[in-house]
């Protein structure tokens, strides 16, 4: 099943809530990965631009979307961020179908007065 990271950060008022009440957010949208078919795989809190980090795996990108609106409808999330991940060997054969795709690349560029 694929898998997705998901990057979320929080608005100042839901970490108001979280420090009033403290509560694993990724056990509160393992019931909501369920309905949409998939688990999560692990969550970590982050530094950064991110507050949580999410791994899940979701059957397609129809339910990996689904999730992210239903996140970002909440109202509790400023940013919320989805990347489809891929194991090596799609990244390997992603990089052969490149390869062999005939894409080329403008061979020049127009001047910033044209």
């Amino acid at each position: 099943m694929p898998l997705f990271l998901t990057q979320v950060s929080y608005t100042d008022q839901a970490w108001q809530s979280l420090l009033s009440n403290p509560q694993n957010r990724a056990e509160a949208l393992r019931p909501v990965l369920e309905q949409l078919g998939g688990r999560v795989v692990n969550a970590w809190f982050a530094f950064g631009d991110y507050d949580i980090v999410l791994v899940s795996e979701l059957p397609d990108n129809v339910s990996a979307a689904a999730l992210a609106i239903a996140v970002s409808a909440g109202g509790a999330c400023k940013t919320v961020k989805t990347t489809p991940l891929m194991d090596t060997s799609e990244g390997l054969e992603a990089l052969r179908k490149a390869a062999a795709s005939g894409y080329r690349a403008p061979s020049g560029t127009r001047s910033a007065n044209a």
